[in-house]
């Protein structure tokens, strides 16, 4: 498979907390953050990792997030089969 974006996350966002996946070329990498943690967080944890590329799905939920994180990745909104399929390109 050819590898487009080398450094991307997947969020999966709920009302009350995001499960963020991170893709290197080394390993993967999942974490749980709630709200209460707070989405700054969610943030620097995408930097630690070199993230350049961010999906997402649920557009009702997510103008808070992608606000926040549209200044320093390039943000997505795709559809959630698109990313279980591998297609999003």
């Amino acid at each position: 498979m050819e590898v487009i974006y080398e450094r991307c996350s997947g969020l999966d966002v709920h009302k009350k907390m995001v499960v963020a996946n991170v893709i290197t070329p080394r390993r993967r990498r999942s974490d749980l953050l709630d709200y209460d943690r707070g989405l700054l967080e969610l943030k620097v944890w995408l930097h630690e990792y070199g993230v350049t590329h961010v999906a997402m799905d649920h557009w009702s939920l997510l103008k808070p997030i992608y606000n926040l994180l549209e200044d320093e990745f390039m943000v997505m909104v795709i559809n959630a089969q698109h990313i279980k399929s591998g297609t999003w390109t």
